[in-house]
């Protein structure tokens, strides 16, 4: 074993995030379902925000053939506030996948990639942790780590490769799973974005990027301007209960319970009419950040009682009292707050 990576692994003995879906160092694999789930539940979330999630999905789904046989809204209900909801799209698919395999995983990095919804960083974490298999995982924080231990100075995104290919030598055949994560954990602990904790590093010693400031480094392609939007949702109630849609299963908050809107994407402002005509009163606005765009989000409240028309659209009235159970995604459960506060 490569001496870097031994230092690393004595370090993680020690050192190791108590996580609930983890597995102490040199203890038995964790069970696959159990690393897959949180491994796409991590994906742009942080640790903090995904425990709870975690643990009530193993709690509600117990196994992946449990997930697999679950209903679709429920599963997105569940999934709410956790945000890139085509996650859980994916999730599904790739139980339901995995399901008709009699219900085990694939046990190669290889054979995990056939898999939808699972790309290159979850098979190798997959096929590392739960596996065994040496394999090359580099999420941002072993990013940051493998660009600052051997001073990559190409910027991002171009310096993925080269990142990869250092991690891969680095990998050694013992222990994968644990090096994998001692990475991780070393990343989130220490080898911070700003304010690295050097002094605290198993790595100190050989980091070239220690020596030539550690901040720097992984060097950031210029930020683009992000595009902003605007669009309206409209806040339809009678008998307290506000009308509710599903989205389409494709696109933006898919498959999602939501307030209807007039129409606007991360590529357009909105434009459509609003689902009933009649008065439209202005309740306020809220903002939303998504990962390519700002939304900025007027919400309008229908004052007619021309209720009929609704009949045939895809959607259901829902008890305002009991909207923290329709898994609203984040913007609509803002918007939804801003109506019960404005009409109090």
């Amino acid at each position: 074993m490569d001496a870097t990576a031994k230092r690393l692994l004595d370090w993680y003995d020690v050192n190791a995030r108590v996580l609930p879906w983890r597995n102490p160092p040199r203890a038995p694999r964790p069970e696959p379902y159990r690393v897959w789930l949180s491994e796409v539940m991590l994906q742009q979330t942080t640790v903090a925000a995904v425990g709870p999630y975690f643990e009530k999905f193993l709690a509600r789904w117990p196994t992946v053939s449990a997930l697999a046989a679950a209903d679709d809204a429920e599963v997105m209900a569940a999934w709410a506030g956790l945000g890139y909801y085509a996650r859980a799209r994916n999730l599904l698919a790739c139980a339901r996948a995995v399901a008709g395999r009699g219900g085990a995983f694939p046990d190669t990095e290889a054979e995990l990639r056939t898999l939808p919804g699972i790309g290159t960083y979850t098979a190798a974490a997959v096929a590392a942790i739960a596996f065994d298999e040496r394999a090359a995982v580099v999420d941002g924080n072993v990013e940051r780590v493998a660009a600052r231990l051997f001073a990559i100075a190409d910027p991002l995104p171009g310096a993925k490769a080269a990142i990869r290919a250092r991690v891969e030598i680095l990998t050694p055949n013992e222990r994968p799973g644990d090096f994998a994560q001692a990475m991780m954990d070393l990343g989130a602990t220490i080898c911070s974005p700003r304010n690295p904790g050097c002094v605290l590093c198993p790595l100190a010693d050989e980091c070239r990027g220690r020596r030539e400031g550690a901040e720097q480094f992984p060097v950031k392609a210029a930020k683009k301007l992000r595009p902003s939007r605007k669009g309206q949702a409209f806040w339809i109630e009678r008998d307290g209960k506000v009308w509710l849609v599903t989205r389409p299963g494709k696109g933006l908050l898919g498959g999602m319970r939501a307030l209807p809107d007039n129409d606007w994407s991360a590529r357009r402002d909105g434009a459509a009419k609003p689902p009933l005509v009649g008065d439209w009163q202005p309740l306020g606005r809220v903002r939303h950040r998504f990962t390519h765009f700002d939304l900025e989000l007027q919400l309008m409240l229908y004052s007619g009682a021309d209720w009929v028309r609704l009949v045939g659209n895809e959607g259901e009235w829902w008890l305002i009292d009991a909207l923290e159970s329709a898994g609203l995604p984040t913007l609509f459960a803002k918007a939804a707050q801003l109506a019960r506060a404005v009409k109090v």
